[in-house]
């Protein structure tokens, strides 16, 4: 398992999809900084979107019997975000999805510069067996459906 947010290589993105949020009152500190645990919750949200956009939702992966857990996660914090600022969380899928599921992020605040980067690795798991699996062929093809259109 990567222990890095970077892709290996120079590798070309198979999909980025851009997700906006402003940042809350309440999920900053007293600095005026967004706590860096709020980042996780901004990942989830723009991944989820993602896959929503892709036609499948977690719902549907549910209702077929599958859970999608987090395995690792990684940040790097190059600068603050703050209280009410505009931030483009760009998820970016180098790999077509298998068992693992790899999830690069970008967080860009109103400046265009880069504030966190984030790597998070999720697994296919069946609900009865609590065993990794592959993923179900409508994820497969709605992810590959939308990475041909939007990659």
């Amino acid at each position: 398992m990567p222990n890095s947010v970077k892709p290996e290589g120079d590798k070309k993105p198979l999909l980025v999809y851009e997700h906006k949020l402003r940042s809350r009152y309440a999920e900053t500190d007293q600095m005026g900084y967004v706590y860096h645990g709020r980042f996780l919750e901004y990942f989830e949200e723009a991944r989820t979107e993602m896959i929503r956009e892709a036609g499948v939702s977690y719902k549907a992966l549910e209702d077929a019997g599958v859970m999608l857990p987090v395995m690792h996660v990684s940040l790097d914090y190059k600068r603050p975000a703050f209280y009410d600022e505009l931030l483009s969380i760009r998820v970016k899928i180098f790999d077509e999805p298998a068992t693992r599921l790899y999830t690069h992020y970008d967080v860009v605040g109103t400046d265009g510069k880069v504030k966190i980067t984030g790597l998070v690795v999720l697994c296919f798991v069946d609900f009865k067996t609590r065993r990794p699996c592959p993923p179900p062929d409508f994820f497969v093809e709605g992810m590959k459906s939308f990475m041909e259109s939007n990659g």
